[in-house]
């Protein structure tokens, strides 16, 4: 039999869950993956696995032997500060900004920081679902952000028997480009956010469905400050790098070609409009196939994440955008060719045709549309 809760009931519920702040700190993350991690398969031929020696104390004296009190005292300041010379304080990451963008840049080439940004997503609390070495580009899975959850007194007393049945109607997954920096051995470091929410679609409210969520871009800025802790900044400068203290100025426009095609004019030499094209492409929604930087060309296609419920009503972000809205649904095979051309000081961004030549349809409008909102 279904009970309603009386009005003093609810009464004490709302002043309890006012009282304990139920919103969480828009820095605080516990991501859990909408996936699982694959199992640990151990070939026939090997009787057991090696132990994990992650959790071992270092023998960090050389004495053939560790003790944990050992192990602290090689800890203090002053030991730390007479072992410095193997630990030299350089500055390897540091932020790059143009327009609404940011990026990392590491004194390190792609193939030594591959692993290392995997552990972190997992560290984080991701599955990487896709890992393209070649192509420079690393995505996860689908994850909640637990702490988006209100941390109600209802929560703490029942909330680990009962823990499944909250969510937060959000998921985020990221995508992560690598490419060549300006200076030789350097690597930029791209993170792209991309969101779903749960809506209802009934006035009586017992259906739902995902939906696209704008990405949000000081999310992104958290990751790359979490990155560049973990790969050895300070966490003081790291924020001080990522904090934002002027106004960016609109840095790219639309433009028409001899050819009555459009384009965009971004005021960037090509190296670094070659990089945030990339970004941009990430952000809106687009999987990035392959590259050709020696002739300007990204090569990608449309990943639509409503294309399971294309027959439903879209009142979401995507519509807001005014994207793919035509008469026949955008096909999510067809490929897309993005050219970036140098212009002395200054780029041209265009998008062609299979034959190379300038793409005059209406997705193809759509498409700088997207990307000047990106490259502003």
């Amino acid at each position: 039999m279904n009970r309603k809760l009386s009005g003093f009931s609810l009464t004490v519920i709302a002043i309890a869950l006012a009282g304990c702040g139920i919103l969480p700190d828009s820095r605080k993350i516990d991501y859990r993956s909408a996936g699982k991690v694959p199992t640990l398969e151990v070939p026939p031929d090997l009787s057991q696995v090696a132990p994990d020696d992650r959790y071992l104390v270092p023998d960090a004296a050389g004495k053939g032997s560790a003790t944990f009190s050992g192990y602290a005292a090689e800890r203090t300041p002053a030991a730390l500060a007479r072992n410095n010379s193997v630990l030299p304080e350089v500055d390897k990451v540091r932020v790059e900004r143009s327009g609404n963008q940011r990026w990392l840049v590491v004194a390190l080439p792609a193939d030594g920081l591959w692993d290392t940004v995997k552990d972190f997503w997992q560290e984080t609390g991701f599955i990487v679902s896709i890992e393209r070495r070649e192509a420079g580009v690393m995505e996860t899975d689908w994850a909640e952000n637990r702490a988006k959850i209100g941390d109600d007194f209802i929560r703490r007393s029942i909330g680990k028997l009962l823990d499944s049945f909250y969510s937060s109607g959000e998921r985020d997954k990221f995508r992560t480009r690598f490419e060549p920096g300006s200076q030789p051995g350097t690597t930029d470091i791209f993170i792209s956010h991309r969101a779903m929410e749960e809506v209802y679609t009934s006035a009586a409210k017992d259906e739902t469905r995902w939906q696209p969520k704008a990405a949000d871009p000081e999310l992104e800025a958290e990751m790359l400050r979490r990155l560049m802790v973990r790969l050895g900044t300070e966490e003081k400068r790291a924020e001080a790098q990522l904090a934002s203290t002027t106004k960016a100025e609109p840095r790219a426009r639309l433009a028409k070609t001899d050819d009555g095609g459009g384009s965009l004019e971004v005021d960037e030499r090509f190296d670094r409009a070659w990089r945030r094209v990339g970004l941009a492409l990430d952000r809106v929604g687009f999987t990035v196939e392959d590259r050709d930087r020696s002739r300007g060309l990204y090569f990608v296609r449309y990943v639509d994440p409503e294309i399971d419920n294309a027959r439903k009503k879209d009142d979401g972000w995507l519509t807001k955008l005014a994207f793919w809205k035509t008469t026949v649904p955008t096909d999510n095979k067809v490929q897309y060719r993005i050219h970036v051309g140098e212009l002395g000081q200054q780029s041209k961004v265009q998008v062609l045709t299979s034959e190379g030549g300038t793409d005059r349809s209406e997705s193809a409008r759509k498409i700088l549309a997207l990307l000047l909102e990106q490259l502003q």
